[in-house]
């Protein structure tokens, strides 16, 4: 069968087949977005970055040559959530991720890698090592008051014992934040890693130190598309300048290479703040590149 041009492309991510729970590696979107605290939206990522994905059709990794559709690959679609109640929709999305052998899942706000991680590591058995790429730390305790809005999303994965904060990497950090955050979270064990650190680092010694913090465990990427600075990602609710070009996001994620991920998540995208698709083709690239990682490793 040949490949079909890319404006014929399957809707489903990389022409994944749908909605079969049993694959060994799934994809889903989680349109949740009631706890951002600024521009909302990100509901329809998901859809967007499945959209622009098409471009990713037609080709192996031009580094590795690794072909993700090679992968056991399955589309389950949107994940359903609890209109207007984000602590509901979370149990919703645990109990949806349950079960799943290796979730990478398309947001929706950040808040929703909460459920997918208390539903990873109830799997294993153990926390997992975190590759968390950002403009914000995340570690706030509450949001305005609100405990379970997207930036509180790493307190509670490190209060709740779902991440190992001394194999945390927060790479691209640099929005305003309370120095309160930050003791905190380094205290707890946490390696961050700021968007100038990276811009002032070469890459390689960027990668080494992310996979020094990872080690050999079990890890997750959570990746928040507003990691990237505005110039190649302005479809997202909290934009920050300063942050990472989309080829240094690119090269860290490929110098991820053996690296035991167990699932991941891309989250924050927009499209109703982007530009030309370049937001949702930034992130739909990102998740190629993850199942690059796990189809070169398999």
């Amino acid at each position: 069968m040949t490949t079909p041009i890319t404006f014929a492309a399957p809707h489903s991510f990389l022409g994944a087949r749908a909605h079969d729970r049993s694959a060994g590696f799934c994809v889903a979107g989680v349109p949740l977005d009631i706890g951002t605290t600024n521009r909302a939206g990100a509901r329809d990522g998901p859809r967007a970055i499945r959209n622009a994905a098409r471009m990713l059709t037609d080709g192996r990794h031009p580094v590795s040559g690794a072909d993700p559709t090679a992968l056991d690959l399955s589309d389950l679609g949107e994940f359903d959530i609890a209109l207007g109640d984000i602590q509901k929709s979370l149990a919703m999305i645990e109990e949806q991720a349950t079960g799943l052998a290796h979730l990478l899942a398309f947001g929706g706000e950040h808040g929703v890698t909460l459920a997918l991680l208390r539903a990873l590591t109830k799997r294993l058995g153990e926390p997992v090592g975190l590759l968390h790429i950002d403009a914000h730390l995340d570690t706030s305790e509450d949001n305005f008051g609100q405990r379970f809005a997207h930036g509180a999303v790493f307190w509670h994965a490190i209060t709740e014992g779902l991440v190992d904060p001394r194999r945390m990497v927060q790479i691209g950090i640099r929005s305003p934040a309370w120095p309160e955050m930050f003791e905190w979270t380094r205290a707890q064990g946490v390696t961050i890693l700021s968007a100038q650190d990276v811009h002032q680092s070469p890459i390689a010694s960027v990668i080494a130190q992310a996979r020094g913090v990872l080690g050999t465990g079990p890890c997750y990427l959570s990746f928040d598309i507003d990691g990237l600075d505005p110039a190649f990602a302005p479809g997202t609710g909290t934009p920050e300048i300063g942050g990472l070009a989309s080829w240094q996001a690119q090269a860290i994620l490929r110098g991820m290479a053996g690296i035991d991920f167990r699932g991941a998540d891309i989250v924050e995208v927009a499209p109703a703040y982007d530009v030309a698709e370049i937001t949702a083709l930034a992130a739909a690239t990102m998740g190629w590149e993850y199942l690059c990682l796990l189809a070169g490793k398999k």
